[in-house]
């Protein structure tokens, strides 16, 4: 009884004091959201430019989440942990420094390792908890991404008050004193570790399983998708409505805050109702604010026998965020959803499965900013990148729908609380 009660109480010692890490990890992930703003005016970049500036940091905590699940797997979240936060801290101060282009982009690659944070800690928490329960504590760490939102609030207020140099020292600071409460309030159980007898080519034959190639493109959008209009929403809110900043930065938490800290309620509904159902409406409910975000601000004239009547045609910055916080809540609950998929059909592996689908998601971080950057400059139309979006959701529901939902029924009764397998 007490080594139970031991158990429970270093369980959920992990789950907070992990969380709060991740959460540090992605505010510094997308650092770039807010001072890239002042560094795109100081350098004169284009919006591909910034683009690229933004996904940078993507990039590498992208590449290195397979390895990192695979290294979590084998040695134990903690140590894996520990080692990746004390590694970012001395770039991410660097990045105060910075005065060119190129010094902006090579920093943020060292500075994108706590990106990768992610593949450590959702194999490190999850073997914590009983399997019933694996789904709400995923979706607890996963919040972490709220981050995201705490970037928007503090990131501004530095700039302002400080300049942009500010922010990165202070976040190396933030990064250090989160190290140490992590060390102190962790735990390591060897048992969690994957046997030495398991080879490294063994863990990554998963990669021939179609259902993980299926499950990286749903989470390139819910995840993906929500990184990168994380690192896009302010720039946006500046250039289309014209905002301040700070103003831009909060309203764009809108998005951010709910993408985040609900993904634990999505944990919790997808323990009770099965990753299909969850991640099938999310697409659905996606594929509708997408479609009404990618609309841009029309200007109409008709001809009436008593002349000409123009009409404007287009989201206001009121029902703009309304949509955007809609599509945050629907993207959290459809990262939990997916990483359920991935804890259902996949126990033994969540370490290396979850590095991969990881690495999917945040590939679509790093890539999705700079075709953002493109269509803008292409078209010059600011909603392209909603209008992309709009087509690869189009993609996983006809995905979905063949694979899963014509086999399935995802209302009623007798829905299926499982996910179904191909």
């Amino acid at each position: 009884m007490a080594s139970e009660m031991r158990n429970s109480k270093n369980a959920w010692s992990v789950l907070i004091v992990s969380t709060l890490a991740f959460t540090v990890c992605f505010m510094v992930w997308m650092m770039f959201g807010v001072i890239g703003i002042p560094i795109k005016k100081m350098l004169d970049l284009n919006s591909t430019q910034f683009g690229l500036l933004t996904a940078m940091p993507v990039l590498t905590g992208s590449l290195i989440r397979v390895p990192l699940g695979i290294w979590t797997d084998r040695y134990g979240g903690r140590i894996v942990m520990a080692v990746l936060m004390a590694i970012t801290v001395p770039a991410i101060w660097m990045m105060g420094y910075a005065t060119q282009y190129w010094h902006f982009l090579t920093i943020g690659l060292f500075v994108g390792l706590a990106g990768g944070s992610f593949s450590v800690g959702t194999p490190y928490v999850a073997r914590w908890f009983p399997k019933n329960r694996q789904g709400m504590a995923m979706g607890v760490y996963g919040a972490g991404n709220s981050g995201a939102a705490v970037n928007k609030f503090v990131a501004p207020v530095l700039l302002v008050a400080f300049g942009w140099a500010m922010v990165p020292q202070v976040y190396a600071a933030i990064m250090l004193g989160t190290l140490v409460l992590f060390w102190m309030f962790s735990h390591s159980d060897p048992a969690h570790q994957v046997p030495s007898s398991v080879k490294f080519m063994d863990q990554l034959k998963a990669l021939k399983d179609p259902k993980v190639i299926k499950y990286c493109q749903y989470y390139s959008i819910v995840f993906g998708g929500y990184v990168a209009m994380s690192l896009w929403m302010v720039q946006y809110y500046v250039g289309e409505f014209g905002l301040d900043i700070r103003v831009a930065a909060l309203l764009a938490a809108c998005f951010s805050l709910p993408g985040g800290v609900l993904r634990a309620f999505g944990g919790v509904l997808s323990d009770k109702f099965g990753a299909h159902a969850v991640t099938w409406w999310v697409m659905w409910v996606s594929w509708i604010c997408l479609f009404l975000l990618s609309y841009p601000q029309t200007d109409l004239t008709i001809m009436t026998t008593s002349g000409p009547v123009s009409f404007h045609i287009g989201l206001n910055v009121y029902l703009f965020t309304a949509l955007m916080f809609i599509l945050g809540i629907a993207w959290a609950f459809g990262k939990a959803s997916v990483f359920k998929y991935i804890s259902d059909d996949y126990g033994a592996n969540i370490g290396t499965i979850s590095g991969i689908v990881g690495l999917a998601g945040g590939l679509g971080g790093f890539v999705l900013p700079i075709m953002f950057g493109a269509l803008m400059d292409i078209t010059g139309v600011r909603s392209s990148a909603f209008m992309l979006m709009y087509g690869v959701v189009w993609v996983s529901l006809l995905w979905m729908y063949f694979t899963e939902v014509r086999r399935s029924q995802v209302m009623g009764s007798t829905a299926t609380s499982f996910s179904l397998q191909n």
